[in-house]
Order: C-alpha cells, then sequence, then structure tokens
C-alpha cells in the first residue's frame, strides 16, 4: 500500500514555461505563466505518516485522481476527510484535491485544495505561497481579475516579501483600472528585489512607466528615472526623455535641456530627435549647437545629410554658425564686464553646445553674481555644464538647488550623475 502512495511536487499550470517577453511598456504579456513551487529537498510531500485509518481512503481517492474519475472522486475526497487522523492525510487529501483541479481546469477547487495543504500544517509556507501566486495567475489569464487580487493578497499574507506575487497584484489592479494602486505596488516589488540583493527585471520598470505614463501620472517622472538608474541604456534614456517630454508639454527652454541631456547619453536616434533638436537649437540662437549635432547624425548614419529636411537645415545651421565660436572670446569679456544677465546666460548655452562646458560653467556662475537673475535656471544650467565636464559633487550641489517648474529636468541630470561611475 505505501509504495502506492506517491507524489511529486504538482505545479497549476500545463507546464513551467518562461512568460513571453513584455512589449515595449504599453502591452503586457497576453499571459503570465505558472512558475514551479518550492519543494522540500527531494522526497515527496506529506505521506511519511499516514495514517492506518486513512490509507485505504486515500489509495482509493489517489487511483480516482489518476484515473481522472470525476464522477467518483467529490466521494472519495468526502470518505478520506472523514477517516483522516493525521496532518499528512490532510495534506495527502489536499495534494488529490489539487490534481484533481488542475486536471478539470477548476481554479475554485484549486483554491480549495491549497486552503486543504495550508490547514494540514505540513506544507511549508513558501510553497503555499507560490501555489496561490500561481493559481492568481491563472485567473489574471482567465480575465478573473478581482479573483485574482485576492489570490495574490491571499499569498502575500503568507509571504509578505514575495516580490513577484506584489508585481502580479500590481498588474492585476492595472486591469482593474487601479492604476493609482499600482504603482506603489510595482515600486515596492522592485525594493523588495533589491533588499533580497538581487536586481529587480527590467519589465517590472517598464510595465510601471508603462501604467503611470497611459494614465498620464505626475508619478511616470519618477517612475522613468527609477527605470534608467537601474538600467541606463542609450535607449532607456531615450524612451524616458520622451516620455517626460511628452507627459509635461515642455517648452523651447525646457526641451533644448532635455535634447542636451539625451545627446550626452547617446540617446538621439532617428530624424525625429535630430530634426526637432537641430529647430529648437536654432529657434533659440544656437546654430553653433544645432550643425554640430547634425554632423553627430550625419557621422552615425542615423540621419541623411542630403534629405530634403536635413540637406537645408544644415545649410542654415552652416551659415547662421559661421564665425560664432571665434567670436565667443570676445562675447564673453564684454557680458562679464556688463550688468545684463541675458547675454551671460546664452554665452553659457553656446559654449555648451560646442562642448566647451568649462567656459559654460564660467559663464553660468557670472550670471548668478548679476542682479536679476533667475537662480533656478542659472542652477540647472550650472548643473548641467558641471555634470557634463566631469565634475559630479559641484554639478549635485547646483542641481539639488533647483525647485519649480525646473526641478523634474533637474532630476533628470541628477538621475545621470547617480549612473555615471
Amino acid at each position: 500500500m505505501r509504495s502506492i502512495i506517491s507524489l511529486t511536487a504538482l505545479t497549476l499550470g500545463a507546464g513551467a514555461v518562461s512568460a513571453p517577453a513584455l512589449a515595449q511598456y504599453a502591452t503586457p504579456p497576453a499571459s503570465y505563466a505558472p512558475v514551479a513551487p518550492a519543494t522540500v529537498g527531494a522526497a515527496p510531500l506529506c505521506h511519511a505518516n499516514v495514517s492506518k485509518e486513512a490509507r485505504k481512503a486515500l489509495v482509493d481517492l489517489q487511483i480516482a485522481v489518476i484515473a481522472k474519475d470525476a464522477a467518483n472522486i467529490p466521494a472519495r475526497v468526502a470518505a478520506a476527510q472523514a477517516l483522516a487522523k493525521t496532518p499528512d492525510d490532510k495534506c495527502f487529501i489536499g495534494l488529490m484535491q489539487q490534481q484533481a483541479a488542475v486536471d478539470r481546469g477548476d481554479l475554485k477547487g484549486l483554491s480549495a485544495a491549497i486552503e486543504a495543504q495550508l490547514g494540514s500544517g505540513v506544507v511549508p509556507s513558501t510553497r503555499i505561497a507560490m501555489l496561490y501566486e500561481n493559481l492568481g495567475r491563472m485567473q489574471f489569464n482567465a480575465r478573473a481579475y478581482s479573483d485574482a487580487a485576492a489570490t495574490f493578497e491571499r499569498a502575500l499574507q503568507i509571504a509578505p516579501t514575495a516580490a513577484s506575487a506584489v508585481v502580479m497584484l500590481a498588474e492585476t489592479r492595472v486591469k482593474q483600472n487601479r492604476v493609482a494602486d499600482a504603482l506603489p505596488l510595482y515600486k515596492k516589488a522592485i525594493a523588495l528585489e533589491s533588499a533580497a540583493g538581487r536586481k529587480a527585471d527590467q519589465n517590472w520598470y517598464k510595465r510601471s512607466v508603462s501604467a503611470a505614463y497611459d494614465a498620464k501620472s505626475p508619478l511616470a517622472f519618477g517612475l522613468a528615472r527609477d527605470w534608467i538608474a537601474a538600467y541606463p541604456s542609450a535607449q532607456n534614456w531615450r524612451d524616458a526623455i520622451r516620455i517626460h517630454a511628452a507627459l509635461s508639454g515642455l517648452d523651447n527652454a525646457g526641451l533644448i535641456d532635455m535634447y542636451r541631456l539625451a545627446r550626452i547619453n547617446r540617446a538621439l536616434a532617428g530624424e525625429a530627435d535630430y530634426g526637432r533638436y537641430a529647430q529648437v537649437a536654432l529657434a533659440k540662437g544656437f546654430a553653433g549647437e544645432a550643425k554640430a549635432m547634425l554632423e553627430e547624425g550625419f557621422a552615425a548614419n542615423a540621419i541623411d545629410r542630403n534629405s530634403a529636411v536635413f540637406k537645408p537645415l544644415y545649410a542654415e545651421a552652416t551659415t547662421k554658425a559661421a564665425g560664432d565660436r571665434a567670436a565667443l572670446g570676445g562675447q564673453a569679456k564684454t557680458a562679464q564686464a556688463g550688468t545684463a544677465v541675458k547675454p551671460l546666460m546664452a554665452l553659457g548655452e553656446a559654449y555648451f553646445g560646442y562642448g566647451d562646458y568649462a567656459q559654460a560653467a564660467t559663464m553660468f556662475r557670472a550670471a548668478q553674481a548679476k542682479t536679476g537673475v533667475d537662480a533656478e535656471l542659472a542652477n540647472l544650467r550650472l548643473g548641467m555644464a558641471l555634470a557634463a565636464s566631469g565634475d559630479k559633487p559641484g554639478a549635485k550641489a547646483a542641481l539639488d538647488l533647483v525647485t519649480g517648474s525646473r526641478a523634474e529636468i533637474a532630476r533628470y541630470w541628477l538621475a545621470y550623475l547617480a549612473a555615471r561611475p
């Protein structure tokens, strides 16, 4: 008899396959695959102390489950429950209920089976929590979002630090149009992974940003910065900057500061980025910056210098930039000797566009000493110049002083500093 009662750990699904790759930000996977529950060593679960009184009823139940005899399984479960004496008796009944429910695709039956295993007291809580998480994934895939949310919450009652369950609860809240509840859950899941010494999956960051962006939540800015801090690739920088620009409605002054950040991170790509950047730079009077940036695009084969858009744009930038760089030195001396702030700020931007970050910083510091300076803007631009030059402490000190409408731009530059070695 003993040899008949032998089970390996069961999973709640047809196969332990990986979930599909997340689409770029906006679309979650079509389904979430269950993952294998934790097992207790290599030994089968819960039949070391099966009682003599219940043994025959347990064997009869197992035979019915193996045969997928759905008509007789409920009666045999009831018979086994009536005779169950030991915790292992109850655990084994729960395992049989679980297998029968898997065979039938019965999600409610799975829930009852997991509760039975939990009630036995012999199944490790980590395994119970994973079983609940898998059940929640199946409910999620079935679009039973209310049930899935309750199941993920049950899993977290048992294992509060299970980051994967937290992120699945976040996904469920998004499906329930409860984005305000979902966003803190994504952050919590990422924090739990960090606390455990692991790096959170990049898809968790992407999904949090996607949910916030779709909801037009101001939390998107901070979530995007968290993402690029963890995964500072050029593509991620580009997307985070585009998300910021789209949600914040930046004017040209703010837009060019973000484009400059993208340029430093080599995060410009394609005609849309290069064309817009060039147009904004020219509109602000920085032809040299527009020319240099377009030449970088040509060199990278990112844009066609002979296209109907970029050929005239480059010609205009080249014409307006002629002699501009050489004239900056004399203009700087005059501006520093004067009392006006605007020329110094413009010269600082011009030097920045040419990549002379030390001189740019000099101009911005000179502007700070003048009456009537916009301290927020001057600190932002000074912080940018120092960041680009490699002066991390100086840049951070300046950027930390930026508040008000430019604070979000400053925070992106601070994220750039944090990502640098």
